[in-house]
């Protein structure tokens, strides 16, 4: 009889566990809305119908993403993906692109490939979305949530309650800064001066999105441009110096933009906003207890912009980069956990986005 006891009780914690799994798993996002502003980094799409080279619906892009190839520039799931996830939504935020009707209610990705902080930045790749362009979409979206919600307060009091991710500025050094050939800002500014001059015009924009009814505002900083392969094989072949000189560089940004979070939260005290060290992030572990055996170059052989070339490695989860420039799957995880749960304090100011939310 003890043991019949033992086997229903048994029998009763397994029904209670996958009960609470199965309620987890229903469970509500910790935010409505997640909107995404961004680059490459987090495009998911929105290129793909642009006539640019700064595009990834091709294979091998996308070869261990859910869905295949989407436009996403890395072989799984971004950054935002991931953030998504632990956010507590059950499907990945749709693009601008192909967003329809009440799917904006959940957010909307703006990011586009080549974009930059600048209007100029990335044009030698073609088309692409900048930040000024981006803003004006999500304005769209505004408009439409006031259609679907009834009121401009209803729109704005379910607005507020959202995550918002902005990132961007490696553009406007990889495709700007760094190419003297096709842009005038790097004979026209110090790498100081030209970081001042990102920083204020950033200001601007992200103000414009707070008066869109972004209150919960996460803005990353740049990582460590000179690590990537591209810097070693295009921008600086064989010239360690070079590669310094190029990290050095996006320094001052990275400063500027944490006086800017803590400028912001003073000045719109009814919003909030954090610093998400990308570089400190990155430069915290050692890549081989992360499992990383190759950090110098991508997964995929690539053409001379940095993208893959029609051709992958097997051995994906020991790259941390899988073209040139953008990190895999298995790094934007890392990156992504690190953003949302920081194990340090140097990976958010004030706060990460865990506590943004809350």
């Amino acid at each position: 009889m003890a043991d019949k006891i033992k086997v229903w009780c048994f029998l009763l914690f397994l029904l209670m566990l996958v009960s609470n799994l199965q309620n987890c798993a229903h469970a509500a996002p910790q935010v409505p809305c997640f909107f995404i502003f961004g680059d490459s980094l987090a495009d998911s799409g929105n290129n793909n119908n642009l006539v640019t080279a700064a595009k990834a619906n091709y294979r091998p892009y996308g070869i261990d993403f859910p869905n295949g190839t989407t436009g996403r520039f890395t072989n799984g799931r971004t950054v935002v993906d991931i953030i998504g996830e632990l956010l507590g939504f059950n499907q990945f935020i749709p693009p601008f692109a192909t967003a329809r009707g009440r799917d904006i209610l959940v957010g909307v990705n703006y990011a586009s490939g080549a974009a930059g902080i600048r209007d100029e930045t990335g044009r030698q790749l073609g088309d692409r979305i900048s930040l000024n362009e981006q803003l004006q979409n999500h304005a769209a979206t505004f408009n439409r949530s006031i259609q679907l919600l009834g009121t401009k307060q209803a729109a704005e009091n379910y607005l507020n309650k959202c995550l918002y991710y902005v990132s961007l500025g490696s553009n406007d050094y990889l495709n700007n800064y760094f190419m003297p050939s096709n842009y005038t800002t790097s004979r026209l500014y110090t790498p100081d001066q030209y970081a001042k001059v990102l920083i204020d015009q950033y200001s601007q924009q992200i103000k414009l999105l707070y008066h869109l009814g972004a209150r919960k505002i996460a803005l990353p900083g740049l990582g460590p441009m000179g690590s990537l392969p591209y810097a070693s094989s295009t921008l600086c072949p064989n010239n360690l110096s070079c590669v310094t000189d190029i990290n050095n560089a996006v320094l001052p940004f990275n400063a500027g933009l944490v006086s800017l979070v803590g400028h912001l939260n003073r000045e719109l005290n009814d919003a909030r906003f954090i610093y998400l060290n990308s570089t400190g992030i990155l430069s915290s572990a050692d890549p081989s207890v992360l499992g990383f055996r190759v950090t110098n170059v991508g997964c995929c052989p690539a053409r001379s912009d940095g993208q893959c070339i029609q051709d992958t490695c097997q051995n994906r989860t020991e790259y941390a980069f899988w073209d040139e420039i953008h990190p895999t799957e298995a790094l934007n995880q890392f990156t992504a956990r690190r953003s949302y749960n920081a194990i340090l304090p140097s990976d958010a100011y004030p706060t990460d986005i865990s506590h943004l939310i809350s």
